[in-house]
């Protein structure tokens, strides 16, 4: 199918026009979408080409005006949304700055006429939906679904007992997959019913209540299932914790760099920032110090950031190639922490099979400081504690996190060649670096519906079986600088 107006062209279900909009590209303000020629109108719902295309010749054929775009963000409370399939209520007579609700007669005029118009010269449209979001910033996000034809319209009295047009809208296929689906699951704010059958929901919340918000879990490729989440780190009888270390004096929340101690052990400042929510300053670190259960401060102090469990909106998918993954559903700002990687604490020495495991995370804080086994070198702009100052660092660390039987969120993580994450090693409750937490944080700005990936470490030809024949493994992370071998 082809067909071309003003700007716009559309060829097999893709949009192309200046720099080129695809299926699943995220807006974070209407503004954007104004500026990319994807919906021209500040306010309306429908984007609408009007009367005065009639003198430009080209558009003889056509009856104006004509419909091109349509948002959908929660405004009516008419619509109706299952993806593939959107009854959508026209414009006008909504209280759209108060309730939300109808209260007057909608009208067939401007966008009204416009859909009518559009349905009956077979003219698509494009649908964008708009997805709230309360925890995260933005307040709102954009999100291009593809192109939809209109296929019937009628009139009829709506929930509030006035009239609204409704716009039956079918998508086309050969598109790619709708990106919003994952955020509607989620929010279940777009429509009333219950997940359909086609979502495959595996379960509602793997973590069972232990995280503060739920995170599903959906197979879409076979109906392989999980394990036993855990939201806190088991411990080997054979692994003897440090003690706690000794706290700062700060009451309720840390503020004062010079005079907190836990700052100090930073380099004389706090490493998160409040901006966007807590976020890690600048970029990763050799280690952060937060605050531990020996310091004065309170739960909520910007200090134990870190330790303030999941906040973001994530799911746990099915990929085709690799396994399990996890993808969030907010936006999630730079430097903010994402997860801990939850799993048993064990002695590297105790594993078996550790080749051919890929659930266990080595605790290397010390390796990496050093730049041991090419591991990059971080900023080196805190205080390391004195027992901490061993002679021979092995490349091999000491210890390891075990995530192949118990774990959290962050065991289905993927690696990935380009990743959106970064690790970060963490000390609060003691100093011993050998024995950090091992937290995930955002690399970049990451917006709904994108898969979570962070760097494994491998090295090339770095891993050695138990024969003494160096393994390898090919890497499926689909980046543009893909090294084709994840080790």
């Amino acid at each position: 199918m082809f067909f071309e107006l003003t700007s716009y062209k559309y060829f097999n279900g893709e949009i192309l026009f200046g720099a080129g909009v695809s299926v699943g590209q995220q807006f974070f303000s209407r503004a954007e979408m104004v500026v990319v020629g994807l919906h021209g109108r500040w306010m309306s719902g429908i984007d609408y080409m009007g009367k005065s295309y009639k003198k430009q010749g080209e558009y003889n054929n056509y009856t104006f005006p004509l419909a091109v775009a349509v948002v959908l963000s929660g405004n009516y409370e008419d619509n109706e949304d299952d993806m593939e399939e959107v009854v959508y209520s026209g414009e006008g007579g909504n209280d759209i700055l108060g309730t939300k609700q109808q209260i007057r007669d909608q009208v067939m005029e401007r966008g009204n006429l416009a859909l009518k118009n559009s349905m009956e010269q077979l003219v698509p449209v494009r649908v964008i939906r708009g997805h709230k979001f309360r925890d995260t910033y933005p307040r709102k996000v954009y999100t291009y679904d593809g192109l939809y034809m209109i296929n019937e319209y009628w009139e009829e009295k709506g929930i509030s007992g006035f009239i609204v047009f409704k716009y039956k809208l079918d998508r086309f296929g050969g598109q790619p997959k709708a990106s919003s689906k994952v955020v509607l699951f989620s929010n279940k704010k777009s429509s009333s019913r219950a997940p359909s059958a086609k979502d495959e929901l595996v379960c509602k919340d793997i973590a069972k209540g232990q995280e503060k918000l739920r995170i599903p879990v959906i197979n879409e490729v076979d109906n392989h299932r999980g394990f036993t989440y855990s939201n806190s780190l088991k411990v080997a009888d054979n692994v003897i914790l440090p003690p706690n270390a000794a706290g700062c004096n700060c009451k309720g929340k840390c503020t004062n760099p010079m005079s907190c101690s836990c700052a100090e052990r930073n380099g004389s400042s706090f490493p998160y920032v409040l901006e966007n929510g807590n976020r890690l300053l600048f970029e990763p670190k050799d280690v952060v110090f937060e605050c531990g259960p020996n310091c004065g401060c309170g739960p909520n102090c910007l200090n134990r950031t870190s330790q303030q469990g999941i906040k973001y909106h994530l799911e746990v998918f099915r990929t085709k190639e690799k396994g399990w993954g996890v993808r969030t559903l907010d936006f999630i700002p730079s430097g903010s922490p994402v997860c801990e990687y939850i799993g048993e604490l064990k002695r590297t020495k105790d594993i078996n099979d550790v080749f051919d495991n890929d659930y266990i995370f080595e605790i290397d804080c010390w390796q990496t400081m050093h730049g041991i086994g090419g591991r990059e070198k971080r900023l080196k702009d805190v205080q390391i504690p004195v027992h901490n100052n061993v002679d021979n660092i092995d490349d091999m660390p000491e210890y390891c996190i075990d995530a192949r039987k118990t774990g959290s969120v962050s065991r289905f993580v993927n690696h990935s060649c380009e990743p959106n994450l970064f690790v970060q090693c963490v000390l609060s409750s003691h100093h011993d670096l050998e024995l950090a937490q091992v937290v995930l944080f955002a690399a970049e700005n990451i917006t709904p519906s994108q898969e979570l990936t962070y760097d494994y470490g491998y090295i090339l030809d770095g891993v050695v079986g138990p024969d003494g024949n160096i393994k390898e493994l090919a890497c499926r992370c689909g980046a543009a600088s893909c090294s084709k071998r994840l080790y």
